[in-house]
């Protein structure tokens, strides 16, 4: 048996494989389990009860540097880290302040990762009042919601500022890429994220995670302004197929929303108000919803007054056509010509109205 098991060892170090240890302090945290998980889906890799207030996980680690979270039961932010090598990974921190740790001891990688995280823990605070804020909001009440948008902007560009920032100090490590992808995406017009991205090392770029920049990139480009919208076909309310395609000949909104987004409810009054105003002009409405549940998405559509066609798979975040159109956050839409191209995006309150007077009246 110890022959066997030797051998086994020398083919995983020799294929560059490592079982990278990686553990930590979590003061106040005995009895809470710990969950491990990869970037390639929301299962967890494995599990352990906090005991002593510490935890250690086995890793897989091989040369390509790879994301990974650490969810710590009942607190809604995971603690990110990088894998790489065989040097440890150890954190220190409380169930108060995680996922921020106290003291990081690791690859580059993983400190650029915590270092990434101390940034956002502002705006991950500021976020949560925003969202609590909107859903306080009386849909009539205009002066209340110009006064949440004005907020919103300003979180916005204090979002993209942050991310530029870290980019610009830290071009050679991992956390640049994931937070290029997971916070600027949706707020960068396409050729500054790609400059952003342009900026980084080039090892970064041809990283797996640089690869999937690359792809967005060429899909921004594929559904920029100007260019011909990809058909999609989604069933409506009813249960029936509707095809992008079969509003030719009108100008349609595609309006990506979902009844758990407070932000989204809030702009709905004005989409109601633009769709009244000039549905009778050549223009309609495609409301494409990322929610996975049935009765709350019905419920909304009825609450909210949302008389035009209604579309969803109810597979949340994994919306076929949001992912078609790599949609990273709601609310969000872009308008289609009659004849077919995407000629607008993102027009909310004055602006949808604006734009839509332009081309109609």
């Amino acid at each position: 048996m110890k022959q066997i098991f030797l051998l086994a060892a020398v083919v995983l170090f020799s294929a560059g494989v490592y079982a990278q240890q990686v553990s930590g302090i979590v003061k106040g945290g005995n009895g809470k389990t710990i969950y491990l998980f990869d970037d390639q889906d929301n299962n967890p890799d494995d599990s352990v009860v906090i005991k002593n207030d510490q935890f250690s996980f086995r890793v897989k680690s091989g040369k390509e540097p790879v994301v990974y979270a650490l969810i710590l039961r009942d607190v809604n932010y995971p603690m990110l880290f990088v894998t790489g090598g065989s040097e440890p990974v150890h954190f220190a921190t409380s169930v108060e302040t995680y996922p921020i740790a106290s003291s990081v001891k690791g690859n580059d990688n993983t400190q650029a990762m915590q270092q990434y995280q101390k940034a956002f823990e502002p705006l991950i605070k500021r976020a949560q009042e925003l969202n609590n804020s909107a859903r306080e909001i009386n849909p009539e009440d205009e002066p209340a919601k110009n006064a949440f948008r004005k907020k919103a902007d300003e979180f916005s560009k204090d979002v993209v500022k942050t991310g530029k920032d870290f980019i610009k100090t830290h071009p050679r490590n991992i956390a640049s890429v994931w937070l290029l992808m997971n916070e600027l995406r949706s707020r960068l017009e396409a050729e500054e994220f790609q400059e952003l991205f342009s900026s980084l090392d080039k090892s970064i770029q041809s990283s797996q995670y640089g690869e999937s920049v690359t792809a967005y990139i060429k899909s921004l480009k594929a559904n920029g302004v100007n260019v011909a919208a990809d058909d999609f076909s989604q069933t409506d309310t009813k249960g029936q197929p509707v095809k992008l395609s079969s509003f030719r000949g009108k100008y349609v909104l595609v309006d990506f929303w979902a009844s758990w987004c407070g932000p989204c409810r809030q702009e709905n009054p004005n989409v109601v108000k633009a769709y009244n105003k000039y549905k009778d002009k050549n223009f309609t409405i495609l409301g494409v919803s990322l929610d996975d549940n049935r009765d709350r998405w019905l419920r909304a559509i009825s609450q909210d007054g949302l008389t035009w066609t209604q579309v969803s798979d109810l597979r949340g975040w994994s919306n076929e056509v949001a992912v078609q159109y790599s949609i990273q956050s709601i609310p969000s839409n872009f308008l289609v010509s009659p004849e077919g191209k995407i000629i607008a995006r993102n027009l909310r309150g004055e602006e949808l109205e604006a734009k839509l007077q332009e081309l109609l009246q």
